[in-house]
């Protein structure tokens, strides 16, 4: 299985093939594996030790980041997602961790998740994806339905007390129009954190960050 795997200069941790979400544009449906790795669907979801195992692979001092990321929710995984940050964190102090996520981990757990990243994730990139829930809910087809949306919202402002950078991502055209790219840029400016604009990617080798 892929458990870690490199994207440029940083290290990807692949935990889960679960997710709350099923999107439309979502890379898993357009390639078997990203960047040279066989394939990002796991045989099992990996133990903590086999997490750990994996990461003696990898020279840590080679990489820029540890970001949890692959074919699923990393949040899916909570308990073993702060563990391994915590391992992270033990064995190189200084390694920045970022977590690629839908934000709706709050909304899977029943309780607020932000504290528990604090002082363990540096990065919180959330997906947004679209300006308003409707169209969110068509696109992006969270288990949670509508108020999904405003969920994620929820927490990308909870993160901000939590964790030094929040950032709300959406993917480029066409999966979202110029208009409704300047709209998700004025509720990052709302919400007081950054915007990244993702380019469409169906290949897994250029973008998947």
């Amino acid at each position: 299985m892929t458990i870690t795997y490199k994207v440029k200069n940083g290290l990807y941790v692949n935990m889960t093939n679960r997710c709350s979400c099923s999107c439309t544009f979502c890379l898993r449906n357009n390639a078997p594996g990203v960047f040279g790795s066989d394939s990002l669907w796991l045989e099992r979801e990996p133990t903590i030790d086999e997490i750990k195992e994996s990461f003696g692979k990898w020279n840590l001092d080679e990489f820029k980041e540890v970001v949890f990321c692959g074919y699923g929710e990393p949040t899916m995984r909570l308990e073993e997602l702060i563990e391994t940050a915590r391992y992270i964190k033990s064995i190189k102090p200084t390694m920045p961790i970022r977590l690629n996520t839908n934000g709706l981990c709050d909304l899977v757990w029943k309780k607020p998740v932000a504290p528990l990243l604090k002082g363990l994730v540096d990065v919180v990139s959330i997906s947004l994806n679209t300006p308003d829930p409707e169209e969110y809910l068509r696109i992006c087809r969270p288990m949670f339905g509508i108020s999904s949306w405003q969920a994620m919202l929820d927490f990308a402002s909870s993160c901000r007390a939590c964790v030094p950078d929040v950032v709300l991502t959406i993917v480029g055209e066409p999966v979202t129009s110029p208009e409704n790219q300047a709209r998700c840029r004025e509720i990052a400016e709302r919400l007081g954190v950054r915007l990244r604009v993702r380019r469409y990617e169906t290949r897994g080798d250029s973008d998947h960050e």
